[in-house]
Protein backbone atom coordinates (compact mmCIF):
# COMPACT_ATOMS: atom_id res chain seq x y z
CA UNK A 1 0.00 0.00 0.00
CA UNK A 2 1.03 3.35 -0.34
CA UNK A 3 -0.81 6.18 1.64
CA UNK A 4 -3.47 5.12 4.41
CA UNK A 5 -5.27 1.70 4.19
CA UNK A 6 -8.67 2.50 2.48
CA UNK A 7 -11.37 1.09 4.66
CA UNK A 8 -14.93 0.23 3.35
CA UNK A 9 -17.35 -0.38 6.63
CA UNK A 10 -20.35 -2.28 6.21
CA UNK A 11 -22.85 -2.11 9.17
CA UNK A 12 -23.65 1.42 9.89
CA UNK A 13 -25.81 1.02 13.12
CA UNK A 14 -25.60 1.97 16.87
CA UNK A 15 -22.06 0.11 16.89
CA UNK A 16 -20.86 0.59 13.50
CA UNK A 17 -21.69 4.51 13.65
CA UNK A 18 -19.23 4.17 17.37
CA UNK A 19 -16.96 2.67 14.91
CA UNK A 20 -16.80 5.31 12.13
CA UNK A 21 -16.91 7.89 14.80
CA UNK A 22 -14.36 7.25 17.55
CA UNK A 23 -12.64 4.42 16.56
CA UNK A 24 -11.34 5.28 12.61
CA UNK A 25 -10.11 8.88 13.25
CA UNK A 26 -7.87 7.83 15.99
CA UNK A 27 -5.39 6.04 13.81
CA UNK A 28 -3.64 8.17 11.28
CA UNK A 29 -2.94 5.04 9.03
CA UNK A 30 -6.30 4.21 8.00
CA UNK A 31 -8.56 6.28 5.88
CA UNK A 32 -12.49 5.52 5.77
CA UNK A 33 -13.72 5.38 1.92
CA UNK A 34 -17.43 4.36 2.16
CA UNK A 35 -19.86 3.41 3.99
CA UNK A 36 -22.57 -0.05 3.92
CA UNK A 37 -25.63 -0.33 5.39
CA UNK A 38 -29.07 -1.78 4.29
CA UNK A 39 -30.79 0.60 6.35
CA UNK A 40 -31.43 3.45 4.70
CA UNK A 41 -32.05 5.00 8.05
CA UNK A 42 -28.91 3.88 9.52
CA UNK A 43 -27.17 6.18 6.80
CA UNK A 44 -29.02 8.77 7.40
CA UNK A 45 -28.15 9.26 11.31
CA UNK A 46 -24.15 8.30 9.76
CA UNK A 47 -24.28 11.54 7.73
CA UNK A 48 -26.42 13.93 10.05
CA UNK A 49 -23.75 12.85 13.17
CA UNK A 50 -20.59 12.28 11.33
CA UNK A 51 -21.21 14.50 8.25
CA UNK A 52 -20.40 11.76 5.43
CA UNK A 53 -21.51 12.86 2.23
CA UNK A 54 -24.63 11.00 0.56
CA UNK A 55 -21.73 10.06 -2.06
CA UNK A 56 -20.41 8.02 0.21
CA UNK A 57 -22.68 5.96 1.10
CA UNK A 58 -24.40 2.52 0.28
CA UNK A 59 -26.36 0.02 0.41
CA UNK A 60 -24.36 -2.56 -0.85
CA UNK A 61 -20.62 -3.59 -0.89
CA UNK A 62 -20.37 -4.06 -4.34
CA UNK A 63 -21.93 -0.55 -4.84
CA UNK A 64 -19.03 0.82 -2.94
CA UNK A 65 -16.69 -0.91 -4.18
CA UNK A 66 -17.47 -0.12 -7.85
CA UNK A 67 -17.34 3.70 -6.95
CA UNK A 68 -14.13 3.92 -4.79
CA UNK A 69 -10.98 2.06 -4.00
CA UNK A 70 -10.44 0.51 -1.23
CA UNK A 71 -7.75 -2.61 0.41
CA UNK A 72 -10.06 -3.86 3.12
CA UNK A 73 -13.35 -4.28 4.79
CA UNK A 74 -14.27 -3.40 8.15
CA UNK A 75 -17.15 -5.66 8.84
CA UNK A 76 -19.03 -4.25 12.23
CA UNK A 77 -22.55 -5.43 11.20
CA UNK A 78 -24.71 -7.88 13.44
CA UNK A 79 -23.36 -11.43 14.18
CA UNK A 80 -25.90 -13.08 11.14
CA UNK A 81 -23.68 -10.84 8.56
CA UNK A 82 -20.21 -11.57 9.68
CA UNK A 83 -19.85 -14.26 7.48
CA UNK A 84 -21.66 -13.67 4.71
CA UNK A 85 -20.20 -9.90 4.52
CA UNK A 86 -16.38 -11.15 5.07
CA UNK A 87 -16.93 -13.56 2.34
CA UNK A 88 -18.16 -11.53 0.10
CA UNK A 89 -15.14 -9.13 0.84
CA UNK A 90 -12.34 -12.15 0.97
CA UNK A 91 -13.86 -12.85 -2.71
CA UNK A 92 -13.35 -8.96 -4.18
CA UNK A 93 -9.65 -9.45 -2.55
CA UNK A 94 -9.54 -7.65 -0.02
CA UNK A 95 -8.38 -7.85 3.62
CA UNK A 96 -11.14 -8.00 6.24
CA UNK A 97 -11.30 -6.72 9.87
CA UNK A 98 -14.16 -8.30 11.66
CA UNK A 99 -15.81 -8.14 14.77
CA UNK A 100 -16.02 -11.05 16.89
CA UNK A 101 -17.46 -13.97 16.78
CA UNK A 102 -16.83 -14.13 13.04
CA UNK A 103 -18.67 -16.76 12.54
CA UNK A 104 -21.62 -18.48 13.62
CA UNK A 105 -20.04 -22.01 13.90
CA UNK A 106 -16.54 -23.13 13.97
CA UNK A 107 -17.64 -24.91 10.09
CA UNK A 108 -17.83 -21.79 8.86
CA UNK A 109 -15.07 -19.88 10.49
CA UNK A 110 -12.96 -22.91 9.42
CA UNK A 111 -14.09 -22.10 5.94
CA UNK A 112 -13.04 -18.19 5.57
CA UNK A 113 -10.00 -19.01 6.79
CA UNK A 114 -9.13 -20.99 3.72
CA UNK A 115 -10.74 -18.72 1.91
CA UNK A 116 -8.47 -16.12 3.46
CA UNK A 117 -5.24 -18.19 1.79
CA UNK A 118 -6.78 -19.25 -1.28
CA UNK A 119 -7.57 -15.27 -1.84
CA UNK A 120 -4.23 -14.34 -0.16
CA UNK A 121 -5.42 -11.69 1.84
CA UNK A 122 -5.75 -10.93 5.93
CA UNK A 123 -8.57 -12.19 7.76
CA UNK A 124 -8.37 -10.14 11.09
CA UNK A 125 -10.66 -10.92 14.22
CA UNK A 126 -11.34 -7.44 16.25
CA UNK A 127 -10.78 -8.99 19.91
CA UNK A 128 -10.62 -5.46 21.46
CA UNK A 129 -10.32 -6.64 24.88
CA UNK A 130 -6.83 -7.84 24.37
CA UNK A 131 -5.42 -4.64 23.81
CA UNK A 132 -5.68 -2.91 27.21
CA UNK A 133 -2.59 -2.71 30.04
CA UNK A 134 -4.05 -5.02 32.17
CA UNK A 135 -4.13 -7.88 30.09
CA UNK A 136 -0.57 -7.83 28.55
CA UNK A 137 -0.05 -6.96 31.87
CA UNK A 138 -1.07 -10.12 33.34
CA UNK A 139 0.11 -12.36 30.40
CA UNK A 140 3.60 -11.07 30.57
CA UNK A 141 3.57 -11.89 34.04
CA UNK A 142 2.20 -15.41 33.53
CA UNK A 143 4.60 -16.33 30.40
CA UNK A 144 8.15 -15.29 32.56
CA UNK A 145 7.34 -17.64 34.98
CA UNK A 146 8.15 -15.63 38.10
CA UNK A 147 5.09 -16.19 40.25
CA UNK A 148 5.95 -19.61 40.05
CA UNK A 149 3.23 -22.27 39.07
CA UNK A 150 0.01 -20.92 38.23
CA UNK A 151 -2.18 -23.81 39.11
CA UNK A 152 -6.32 -22.34 39.87
CA UNK A 153 -7.86 -19.33 37.93
CA UNK A 154 -11.73 -17.58 38.32
CA UNK A 155 -13.47 -15.61 36.18
CA UNK A 156 -16.28 -13.66 37.46
CA UNK A 157 -18.35 -10.92 34.95
CA UNK A 158 -21.53 -9.14 36.28
CA UNK A 159 -23.95 -6.52 34.71
CA UNK A 160 -27.34 -5.65 36.35
CA UNK A 161 -29.52 -5.50 32.98
CA UNK A 162 -32.46 -7.34 32.69
CA UNK A 163 -34.68 -6.15 29.60
CA UNK A 164 -36.36 -2.88 30.38
CA UNK A 165 -39.96 -2.62 28.40
CA UNK A 166 -38.51 -0.48 25.72
CA UNK A 167 -35.66 -0.78 24.00
CA UNK A 168 -34.24 -3.92 24.41
CA UNK A 169 -30.55 -4.24 22.98
CA UNK A 170 -28.99 -6.91 20.61
CA UNK A 171 -28.15 -9.41 23.69
CA UNK A 172 -31.82 -9.05 24.83
CA UNK A 173 -33.20 -10.75 21.34
CA UNK A 174 -30.45 -12.85 21.13
CA UNK A 175 -32.30 -15.95 20.98
CA UNK A 176 -29.67 -19.14 21.18
CA UNK A 177 -27.09 -17.89 24.11
CA UNK A 178 -26.30 -14.03 24.14
CA UNK A 179 -24.36 -14.65 27.65
CA UNK A 180 -21.68 -17.62 25.84
CA UNK A 181 -21.86 -15.82 22.25
CA UNK A 182 -22.22 -12.51 22.53
CA UNK A 183 -19.99 -11.81 25.72
CA UNK A 184 -18.10 -14.70 27.23
CA UNK A 185 -15.96 -15.27 23.97
CA UNK A 186 -13.95 -11.68 25.46
CA UNK A 187 -13.48 -13.66 28.65
CA UNK A 188 -12.74 -17.39 26.15
CA UNK A 189 -10.25 -15.23 24.28
CA UNK A 190 -8.54 -13.75 27.30
CA UNK A 191 -8.01 -17.08 28.44
CA UNK A 192 -6.26 -18.29 25.46
CA UNK A 193 -3.52 -15.09 26.09
CA UNK A 194 -3.24 -14.77 28.85
CA UNK A 195 -2.81 -18.42 29.78
CA UNK A 196 -0.86 -19.18 26.77
CA UNK A 197 -2.38 -22.50 27.34
CA UNK A 198 -4.65 -24.40 24.47
CA UNK A 199 -8.23 -25.50 26.28
CA UNK A 200 -9.25 -29.21 26.03
CA UNK A 201 -12.11 -29.49 27.70
CA UNK A 202 -15.40 -27.73 29.12
CA UNK A 203 -18.65 -28.49 31.24
CA UNK A 204 -20.88 -25.25 31.40
CA UNK A 205 -24.63 -24.59 32.39
CA UNK A 206 -26.44 -21.40 31.24
CA UNK A 207 -30.65 -20.74 32.29
CA UNK A 208 -32.38 -17.91 31.85
CA UNK A 209 -34.88 -16.72 34.81
CA UNK A 210 -38.69 -16.09 33.73
CA UNK A 211 -38.08 -12.52 34.89
CA UNK A 212 -34.98 -11.94 32.82
CA UNK A 213 -36.44 -10.14 29.57
CA UNK A 214 -34.08 -12.18 27.48
CA UNK A 215 -35.02 -14.82 24.48
CA UNK A 216 -31.42 -16.65 25.48
CA UNK A 217 -30.09 -17.77 28.54
CA UNK A 218 -28.27 -14.73 30.20
CA UNK A 219 -26.46 -16.46 33.18
CA UNK A 220 -23.91 -19.06 32.58
CA UNK A 221 -21.11 -20.47 35.19
CA UNK A 222 -18.54 -23.28 33.81
CA UNK A 223 -15.67 -25.43 34.61
CA UNK A 224 -12.46 -25.83 32.10
CA UNK A 225 -9.26 -27.91 32.22
CA UNK A 226 -6.46 -26.04 29.73
CA UNK A 227 -3.20 -27.74 29.09
CA UNK A 228 -0.98 -28.50 32.01
CA UNK A 229 -3.91 -29.67 34.09
CA UNK A 230 -4.61 -26.14 34.64
CA UNK A 231 -8.19 -25.91 36.25
CA UNK A 232 -10.49 -22.42 35.18
CA UNK A 233 -13.90 -21.64 36.96
CA UNK A 234 -16.05 -19.62 35.02
CA UNK A 235 -19.08 -17.27 36.14
CA UNK A 236 -20.94 -14.57 33.73
CA UNK A 237 -24.38 -13.13 34.24
CA UNK A 238 -26.01 -10.49 32.33
CA UNK A 239 -28.68 -10.41 35.45
CA UNK A 240 -26.80 -9.88 38.84
CA UNK A 241 -27.61 -7.50 41.60
CA UNK A 242 -24.26 -7.90 42.94
CA UNK A 243 -21.56 -4.93 42.49
CA UNK A 244 -20.52 -4.77 38.80
CA UNK A 245 -17.23 -5.86 36.89
CA UNK A 246 -15.59 -4.05 34.39
CA UNK A 247 -15.83 -5.88 31.07
CA UNK A 248 -13.61 -7.81 31.03
CA UNK A 249 -14.40 -9.00 34.79
CA UNK A 250 -12.74 -9.80 37.39
CA UNK A 251 -9.77 -12.35 37.43
CA UNK A 252 -8.15 -14.39 40.63
CA UNK A 253 -5.25 -16.03 39.61
CA UNK A 254 -3.49 -18.34 42.39
CA UNK A 255 0.18 -19.11 42.04
CA UNK A 256 2.41 -21.24 43.95
CA UNK A 257 4.39 -17.75 45.52
CA UNK A 258 0.61 -15.81 46.14
CA UNK A 259 -1.99 -14.36 44.62
CA UNK A 260 -2.78 -12.38 41.73
CA UNK A 261 -5.93 -9.88 40.89
CA UNK A 262 -6.41 -7.77 38.09
CA UNK A 263 -9.63 -6.69 35.74
CA UNK A 264 -9.88 -4.30 32.73
CA UNK A 265 -11.71 -2.55 30.11
CA UNK A 266 -13.95 0.05 31.73
CA UNK A 267 -17.05 2.24 30.33
CA UNK A 268 -16.65 4.04 27.03
CA UNK A 269 -12.95 3.90 26.71
CA UNK A 270 -12.02 4.94 30.61
CA UNK A 271 -8.63 3.05 31.53
CA UNK A 272 -9.60 1.25 34.75
CA UNK A 273 -7.23 -1.16 34.82
CA UNK A 274 -5.30 -2.31 37.52
CA UNK A 275 -3.23 -5.22 38.19
CA UNK A 276 -2.98 -6.44 42.20
CA UNK A 277 -0.46 -8.95 43.69
CA UNK A 278 -0.58 -10.43 46.75
CA UNK A 279 2.98 -12.74 48.11
CA UNK A 280 1.87 -15.20 50.35
CA UNK A 281 3.72 -13.11 52.89
CA UNK A 282 3.93 -9.79 52.70
CA UNK A 283 1.57 -6.93 51.82
CA UNK A 284 -0.47 -6.59 48.46
CA UNK A 285 1.05 -4.19 45.63
CA UNK A 286 -0.18 -2.71 42.48
CA UNK A 287 1.78 -3.49 39.64
CA UNK A 288 2.96 -1.04 37.24
CA UNK A 289 1.21 -1.35 34.07
CA UNK A 290 2.16 -2.18 30.40
CA UNK A 291 1.84 1.09 28.09
CA UNK A 292 -0.44 0.71 25.21
CA UNK A 293 -0.41 3.31 22.30
CA UNK A 294 -4.05 2.55 21.60
CA UNK A 295 -6.44 0.91 23.26
CA UNK A 296 -9.38 -1.34 22.52
CA UNK A 297 -10.94 -1.77 19.11
CA UNK A 298 -7.76 1.53 18.08
CA UNK A 299 -5.62 -1.16 19.26
CA UNK A 300 -7.15 -3.74 16.70
CA UNK A 301 -7.38 -1.14 13.98
CA UNK A 302 -3.72 -0.41 14.58
CA UNK A 303 -2.76 -4.11 14.77
CA UNK A 304 -4.79 -4.98 11.13
CA UNK A 305 -3.17 -1.70 9.52
CA UNK A 306 0.02 -2.62 10.86
CA UNK A 307 0.10 -6.45 9.70
CA UNK A 308 -0.78 -5.39 6.28
CA UNK A 309 2.19 -3.18 6.29
CA UNK A 310 4.52 -5.55 7.54
CA UNK A 311 3.08 -8.15 5.76
CA UNK A 312 2.56 -10.26 8.66
CA UNK A 313 -0.36 -12.84 10.03
CA UNK A 314 -1.70 -10.06 12.78
CA UNK A 315 -1.91 -11.37 16.38
CA UNK A 316 -5.95 -12.36 16.40
CA UNK A 317 -6.17 -13.75 13.21
CA UNK A 318 -8.64 -15.51 11.75
CA UNK A 319 -6.65 -18.98 11.82
CA UNK A 320 -5.66 -18.08 15.57
CA UNK A 321 -9.35 -17.34 16.31
CA UNK A 322 -10.55 -20.57 15.18
CA UNK A 323 -9.31 -21.38 18.68
CA UNK A 324 -11.40 -19.14 20.72
CA UNK A 325 -14.59 -20.23 18.47
CA UNK A 326 -13.72 -23.89 19.20
CA UNK A 327 -14.30 -22.74 23.26
CA UNK A 328 -17.40 -20.51 22.41
CA UNK A 329 -19.17 -23.60 20.71
CA UNK A 330 -18.39 -26.16 23.10
CA UNK A 331 -19.41 -23.68 25.76
CA UNK A 332 -22.57 -23.94 24.07
CA UNK A 333 -22.63 -27.40 22.74
CA UNK A 334 -22.12 -28.38 26.72
CA UNK A 335 -24.75 -25.88 27.68
CA UNK A 336 -27.21 -27.95 25.68
CA UNK A 337 -25.94 -31.09 26.71
CA UNK A 338 -25.19 -30.43 30.11
CA UNK A 339 -22.19 -32.83 30.12
CA UNK A 340 -18.25 -32.08 29.76
CA UNK A 341 -17.25 -31.52 25.99
CA UNK A 342 -13.92 -31.36 24.52
CA UNK A 343 -12.73 -28.75 22.46
CA UNK A 344 -11.44 -29.09 19.30
CA UNK A 345 -7.82 -28.06 18.35
CA UNK A 346 -8.67 -26.80 15.13
CA UNK A 347 -6.87 -23.40 15.27
CA UNK A 348 -5.24 -24.51 18.64
CA UNK A 349 -2.69 -21.95 17.99
CA UNK A 350 -2.03 -19.47 21.09
CA UNK A 351 -0.76 -15.95 20.14
CA UNK A 352 0.83 -13.88 22.58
Amino acid sequence: MKGPLRIVQVGMGFWGRDWARMVIPEIDDVELVACVDSDAQALALLQKQMGISSGRCFSSLQAALDAFGADAVLNTTTLSGHAPVTRAALEAGLHVLVEKPFAETLECAQELVELAAARGVTLMVSQNYRFFPAVRTAARLVHEGSLGELYEVSVDFRRNDPAPPNPKRRHHTHDTQPLLIDMSIHHFDLLRLVLGRAPLAISCRAWNPPWSGYLGPPVGVASMLFEGDLEVSYRGSWISAGPETAWAGEWRMEFEQGHLFWTSRGEDNRLEDRVMWRPRRGRARGITLSTMPHIDRAGSLAEFAASLRANREPETSGRDNLGTIALMSAAVESAARREWVQVSQQGSQVAI
